[in-house]
């Protein structure tokens, strides 16, 4: 089993409450990550977003489910995928600051392949959908 990292750190001219509610939103997260994602499971906190809240993304068996872990309004997100997976000891982290007036985000995601020499395919896709999205942000916050 081998180990992959992707970190990507992206800054926007937008306030940081705005970027934020784009990435917690399990509905609108779609938009920037170019895939379908839903709601499946509401988080018992006031935001329904919140931690052990449930998203669905994809279509159909090809579709996985992440559950939200850490939640700190503005602050961070942390999720991890909670279904089958051909990957395993998944974690997202995605951290929100203020720098200089700009909203500077920082998404890390690990996780540890569990077909041999999958990971290396996973992590490049996702790296690049993920780059992709981000730049979409402005348009879409």
């Amino acid at each position: 089993m081998a180990s992959y990292t992707i970190e990507i750190q992206e800054q926007y001219d937008l306030p940081k409450d705005r970027v934020f509610a784009l990435f917690s939103d399990h509905n609108r997260l779609g938009g920037v990550l170019g895939a379908p994602i839903k709601r499946i499971k509401d988080s018992n906190q006031a935001d329904p977003n919140g931690v052990g809240s449930v998203r669905r993304i994809g279509i159909g068996p090809l579709g996985l489910e992440e559950t939200v872990i850490a939640f700190e309004q503005d602050a961070l997100i942390e999720y991890t995928v909670t279904s089958a997976s051909p990957i395993r000891n998944h974690l997202g982290r995605i951290r929100f600051n203020d720098v200089a007036g700009k909203t500077v985000v920082n998404y890390t995601i690990r996780f540890d392949d569990f077909i041999p020499f999958s990971g290396k395919v996973i992590s490049a896709g996702l790296e690049q959908a993920i780059r992709r999205g981000m730049k979409k942000v402005p348009k879409l916050a």
